[in-house]
């Protein structure tokens, strides 16, 4: 069956900060309390997606979430005027108010697990919001994106929205960074492939040592149950511990996959070997060929790796059967990242275009292209059965540049999170999106 792959963007909110609030990872933590650019950030992002619409990819938005979270901050004891909760939470606990402005939601990588239609068993397109319990800062956005998701995709003819999984250690979900789809075409069945961090019920499982592993076992086993997903399809794998503990908190910042392509570093896998035997024999039952490209530490170093966010960029199939690769800024000015990519390309290999782009205030908070986008695989019925007004469209894209010139500010600093004003600036920003995506009661809880 035709289909093709939409990556919805998130796209940057108006209360974008550097509060270093993701221990383990280490853009984020390298940035704390330093100046954020929230129109640069958002511009950026819009400037990536229309550039890849007019390529010809499918591409849409996922808008942000209401900022500062009153409700958080409310139930964790600040009361009185919104102006007073903010003060107090500020004079109190910067970082709980840190958290209530956080703009996470802008990588909605992080906002779902998804699975097509081809893949499962009632011929839906499945999706589950990540509980992302790991963090406080994101441990409350899962009820906002499982209504985002049903305003867009709100016909149960084609779509099944889940709930999150419960909000304990053992169903710990960080969403499609750690889950990736293999196929030979975006139509046809594939295999789909969950990449954990620890087992929750196995405590002699390997696991880190330094940093917390988000992702467990037991999540992706539960996903892939209500998803309907074939077992013989399906292929968990233990992430390396030993690079989790060097700033890899996701799998999307170790490897990539799109199509019948696995782009990956040596290390990001505990048992490589065994990995890769597993894709290719869940890939042979659907008559597909696995084609990993393999990155040897000694052309590319894990610390490099996640300097550069190598891996957390986008694999895109193109009508000749190739692949784009969609890059950060920073790859090129990484030496070491730099040579190995032009090697790569000269090689004639399955990826033969480099795209990059200046995402540098999403990457100094720890998110490059992987990260910024969700990927959704739509038949042709079923993205005319979503809703339309967040597709990226020039007109679009001409509504969102003055919307966000108009709204953001240029400079927000940890002391700018007290200021009413910035609250009531970021209200008015989004009761102005719902609008223009058509989505009047989108932020209405």
């Amino acid at each position: 069956m035709t289909a093709r792959e939409f990556n919805f963007d998130g796209l940057v909110g108006p209360s974008h900060n550097y509060a270093g609030l993701s221990f383990g990872n280490v853009a984020s933590f390298s940035n704390v309390k330093s100046a954020s650019n929230p129109k640069q950030a958002a511009l950026q992002g819009l400037a990536k997606m229309r550039e890849l619409a007019k390529r010809g990819f499918a591409q849409a938005v996922l808008p942000p979430q209401d900022r500062p979270n009153f409700r958080l901050l409310r139930r964790l004891g600040f009361s009185g005027t919104d102006a007073q909760v903010l003060q107090q939470a500020f004079n109190e606990s910067p970082v709980i108010l840190a958290c209530a402005y956080s703009a996470s939601p802008m990588w909605t990588a992080n906002a779902a697990t998804v699975s097509p239609s081809a893949d499962t068993t009632d011929g839906r397109v499945h999706f589950t919001p990540a509980n992302l319990n790991n963090k406080l800062h994101r441990a409350d956005e899962h009820p906002q994106s499982e209504r985002t998701l049903r305003a867009i995709f709100k016909d149960d003819k084609y779509f099944a929205v889940h709930p999150a999984l419960p909000g304990t250690p053992a169903f710990g979900d960080e969403g499609a960074a750690n889950h990736t789809r293999l196929s030979s075409t975006h139509g046809s069945k594939g295999v789909e492939f969950f990449v954990y961090g620890r087992v929750e019920f196995d405590p002699a499982a390997p696991a880190p040592q330094k940093y917390p592993a988000r992702q467990t076992f037991e999540a992706s086993q539960a996903i892939a149950r209500l998803h309907g997903l074939d077992p013989l399809r399906t292929v968990f794998a233990s992430q390396n511990p030993d690079v989790i503990d060097q700033g890899v908190f996701h799998n999307d910042v170790i490897a990539v996959g799109s199509g019948n392509v696995l782009f990956y570093h040596e290390q990001a896998f505990l048992n490589e070997a065994a990995v890769l035997a597993d894709l290719r024999r869940a890939l042979a039952v659907v008559n597909a060929e696995l084609v990993p490209v393999r990155v040897p530490t000694a052309d590319v170093s894990v610390a490099d790796a996640v300097a550069s966010y190598l891996f957390n960029s986008q694999l895109l199939l193109k009508d000749t059967g190739k692949m784009s690769l969609v890059i950060p800024q920073e790859c090129q000015e990484n030496a070491a990242v730099a040579k190995y990519l032009d090697g790569m390309i000269a090689t004639g290999g399955p990826i033969d275009e480099l795209l990059h782009f200046d995402l540098r205030q999403s990457m100094r908070n720890g998110g490059g292209p992987a990260c910024l986008r969700l990927r959704v695989v739509l038949t042709d019925v079923e993205a005319q059965a979503m809703h339309q007004g967040v597709v990226m469209t020039e007109a679009l894209y001409a509504k969102l540049v003055p919307w966000v010139e108009k709204h953001y500010r240029d400079r927000i600093l940890p002391e700018d999170l007290a200021d009413p004003q910035l609250a009531i600036e970021c209200h008015t920003a989004l009761e102005e999106l719902t609008r223009i995506l058509d989505l009047p009661d989108l932020y209405k809880l």
